[in-house]
């Protein structure tokens, strides 16, 4: 009787064994397509069944649009910031700007710990250490890929690994076969790809393009298709419209090659922006409309043009064609990819982020478990191509609330009907008004963020000798 008892244990054991290693081999694949500084309303994809004017007829992305057909839009996905490197810290570490207090490009980042825990290559190796992960491309984040878990990838790089002079020739066309880097970068994620298959690990890839960042830079053959082509709007810009298009053929080499390796039925395709476009080519502190329209303004700022923008998820599970209207964050990406993979999940310290993948199986409206309710943006210093002020905003449900710190100035739109952030409400809503403020500033207390001075714009100082936090 003890003999047969041990040996239904091992049976048992080895039958267990089998299963956990199915499910090991059966994890699925990521791949996030991050793009830079791209517009909401800059893609052929229509973001908003609301709103027309929300696809453009003048740029051109058919793989995009093919992506969208097969998966979900969320017509109100925001980047993190209106800003590239804080935009980049928090979908690695599923927390706000605010928290992380990294608020604009430059800073010193010696305050963060790049070795905590909760990064999606970390995470997803703890769940199951198959799972391979590589980053190409733009990093923006002040410490080497590997130490936020990376297995495979190619440096710390910058704007200017990607073709970028920060003086007036960086609104001038220029021409390359290889713009940003865009078919290389491609190549090093395909060759990835390829061997994960080969190797049958589940894997997770960053593809963080440096388009459509300045410079400009396009094919020449892309580039001479826009100049006869009929402009829709004082903002059709050829060369921009050309680096649009040769980034989406970028994509539509990935999604191929999915294809082609059989691959789709267990892969995730996650593409965002960083923040939106910038507002006009080159570059003006006062215009009538913007690239970014029907939203107000673009990158640098909080306003809509600045943090909302392209927002798309296609995999198994995802009805294809399918909109959704629940705002979602570049910080809900991790929780999101771990709640994929096991639920049960616990992390280690504090994020921010939320799942969204119920809405992603579902597609209902909604709402997202997060710690703070509502999402948060923190802009605390004057940038003077932009609003030149001081910011922080939440947006919950349909609601947004600005509040400008130079004079404590606070607007609230209702972004169902007012997507361009034309008529503030605070005299109509003030009860609305003043719970939005509260949570705002209650948050930005509880994680000490830093705190607006006038004449400090936080680039290259030590936050710990300035000592301005909530």
């Amino acid at each position: 009787m003890k003999i047969k008892f041990i040996c239904f244990s091992i049976l048992l054991f080895i039958l267990n064994s089998c299963k956990l290693k199915q499910e090991k081999s059966d994890s699925p694949n990521f791949i996030l397509f991050l793009t830079d500084d791209q517009s909401w309303s800059g893609t052929s994809v229509q973001m908003s069944p609301d709103h027309p004017s929300s696809q453009s007829f003048y740029y051109e992305t058919p793989n995009l649009k093919k992506l969208s057909e097969r998966g979900m839009v969320f017509s109100r996905g925001y980047s993190a910031s209106p800003v590239c490197s804080p935009s980049r810290y928090s979908i690695q570490f599923g927390k706000t700007a605010a928290r992380l207090k990294i608020i604009r490009v430059g800073m010193n980042t010696s305050h963060i710990d790049h070795n905590q825990p909760n990064t999606i290559p970390k995470v997803l190796k703890d769940i199951n250490p198959e799972y391979k992960t590589a980053h190409f491309g733009k990093w923006g984040i002040d410490a080497d890929p590997s130490i936020l878990g990376y297995d495979f990838h190619d440096g710390k790089n910058g704007n200017k690994e990607g073709g970028f002079n920060n003086d007036n020739s960086q609104w001038k066309i220029s021409f390359s076969e290889d713009p940003k880097n865009i078919f290389s970068l491609t190549g090093k994620a395909i060759n990835f790809i390829e061997k994960q298959k080969e190797n049958n690990k589940p894997f997770f890839l960053q593809l963080s393009h440096y388009a459509l960042h300045t410079n400009l830079i396009s094919k020449k053959s892309t580039y001479e298709k826009y100049l006869t082509k009929k402009k829709y709007s004082e903002t059709d810009h050829p060369g921009f419209a050309a680096m649009n298009e040769d980034l989406d053929q970028g994509l539509g080499l990935i999604l191929n090659k999915i294809e082609e390796l059989d691959l789709s039925e267990n892969t995730y395709i996650i593409y965002t922006a960083d923040n939106g476009s910038v507002p006009t080519i080159p570059a003006r502190k006062f215009y009538k409309k913007s690239i970014n329209y029907p939203l107000s303004r673009g990158k640098w700022d909080a306003m809509e043009g600045g943090i909302r923008v392209p927002f798309i998820i296609a995999g198994p599970g995802i009805e294809p064609e399918s909109i959704n209207n629940v705002p979602v964050s570049g910080y809900d990406l991790l929780p999101t990819i771990i709640d994929i993979i096991d639920p049960n999940y616990k992390f280690n310290n504090q994020i921010d982020g939320g799942s969204i993948k119920e809405i992603l199986f579902s597609n209902q409206i909604k709402s997202i478990k997060r710690e703070t309710n509502g999402l948060i943006f923190h802009v605390p210093y004057e940038n003077k191509i932009a609003l030149e002020r001081a910011h922080s905003s939440i947006i919950r449900d349909n609601f947004k609330l600005i509040k400008f710190r130079d004079n404590g100035e606070i607007n609230l739109f209702n972004l169902n009907s007012d997507i361009s952030e034309l008529n503030n409400l605070i005299d109509s809503f003030p009860n609305i008004g003043k719970e939005l403020e509260t949570t705002l500033e209650n948050y930005l207390k509880n994680v000490k963020s830093i705190k607006w001075r006038d004449g400090i714009n936080w680039k290259n100082i030590d936050i710990n000798e300035v000592n301005s936090f909530y």
